[in-house]
């Protein structure tokens, strides 16, 4: 009975014991997120290309006779000028064949000055017939082929000097001298020209690239127009971007483009020319270059990071103006230092999330602080969307 009772109290008093009854659940707590309006203005549309850098000249220092190297003569990594001596090479097997080859051409001297003797002295008797033409003629040959070999060892005694002289290895061309290749005691030359080191001149750097055929036509019809239109006389201008992100503070023009297409990838190689002063930029580094060919205007900014990609395809969170959350498929255009273009799916004015976007899912509510594209988006160079060309 008392149980009963107690059953019909806690029914009638429901509302107003909360021990009797079963509390509602709290609502759950808003995201925070922060959102930027989406960027509208007029942007370049690049052509961009990677690349690696090498010197405006790349000569190897190659060993040019046999021998046991003695002595590296320079300091690895710092700069030679034009004859400075890089390395010595054992010159006395080349010393004592210098010797050899001296001593063959005194002797064919020798017998060159006998011969003629000979012809000098047949020659007034030959006129009197006190000997016969026959002994004139064969002394003038004889006279003729003891030139022939003064000749011969003067060539082999030349040729003997010029490798004595190769046994001291200069500097062909200022630059910057790499690490050496080989160390005292190591035999150069045997068979093969052995790589000493490389000396590469970086008062202006190079980079060389492949770009795909569409877009060396692109550019190069582009340059064509602007030089009509504007009188121009000097082709656009690259940018260098290097490793870390930076742009190189020297444009670049382009220098060089191959004669033919390759018919394997469908691209052409074409290479860049760019001032480098304090000598920064190294041969080997990669890097990206690229070159203003149009404009664009009223273009679709968001940051990069706003961006999430699956399986190929491109989504944004939007946040509508009830502070819920859409997700919508957007067609992501070229990138412009760290932001993208996007060239469907947003309207001006729409507010997208930038940061939080892994927290968010579709129709949640969030808290959401807005910030300016700029600060969502450092400037910072980076490469273009997959699968676009500009």
């Amino acid at each position: 009975m008392k149980t009963a009772l107690l059953a019909t109290l806690c029914a009638l008093l429901t509302t107003t014991l909360p021990g009797c009854g079963k509390q509602e659940a709290p609502a759950a707590p808003l995201l925070d997120v922060k959102v930027a309006t989406v960027l509208q203005k007029e942007v370049p549309i690049f052509i961009e290309a990677v690349g690696q850098t090498r010197g405006s000249t790349e000569i190897e220092v190659r060993a040019r006779v046999e021998g046991y190297l003695q002595t590296v003569n320079y300091r690895e990594g710092y700069p030679v000028k034009k004859g400075d001596l890089l390395y010595t090479i054992d010159p006395q097997p080349l010393a004592a064949a210098l010797a050899r080859a001296r001593g063959l051409l005194a002797e064919a001297q020798a017998d060159l000055a006998r011969a003629s003797q000979d012809v000098t002295r047949y020659a007034p008797l030959v006129a009197k017939n006190a000997i016969s033409r026959q002994d004139y003629e064969t002394a003038v040959v004889v006279e003729r082929a003891a030139q022939a070999q003064v000749d011969a060892a003067q060539a082999s005694a030349r040729a003997a000097e010029i490798d004595l002289s190769y046994t001291r290895v200069l500097a062909p061309e200022s630059g910057l001298a790499g690490k050496t290749e080989v160390y005292p005691g190591t035999l150069v030359g045997r068979g093969e020209s052995t790589l000493l080191t490389n000396i590469s001149q970086l008062d202006s750097v190079h980079v060389r690239f492949t770009i795909p055929e569409k877009d060396y036509l692109y550019y190069a019809r582009r340059n064509q127009e602007r030089k009509a239109r504007d009188s121009a006389q000097a082709d656009q201008p690259f940018e260098l971007i290097l490793g870390d992100g930076s742009v190189h503070p020297e444009p670049g023009k382009l220098v060089f483009v191959d004669r033919s297409v390759d018919p394997q990838t469908g691209s052409i190689l074409a290479e860049a020319a760019f001032p480098n002063p304090g000598q920064i930029v190294r041969p080997g580094q990669f890097s990206r270059v690229r070159v203003v060919v149009d404009m664009k205007p009223d273009a679709l900014l968001v940051p990069q990071r706003a961006v999430s990609e699956m399986q190929g395809m491109y989504n944004v969170a939007v946040v509508k103006a009830d502070d819920t959350i859409e997700i919508r498929s957007v067609k992501a255009g070229q990138r412009i230092g760290s932001l993208w273009i996007i060239d469907s799916g947003l309207a001006a004015g729409e507010r997208i999330v930038v940061e939080g976007v892994q927290k968010v899912r579709p129709g949640v509510k969030v808290k959401a602080e807005t910030i300016s594209i700029e600060d969502a988006a450092p400037t910072a160079a980076a490469p273009k969307a997959p699968g676009k060309q500009g």
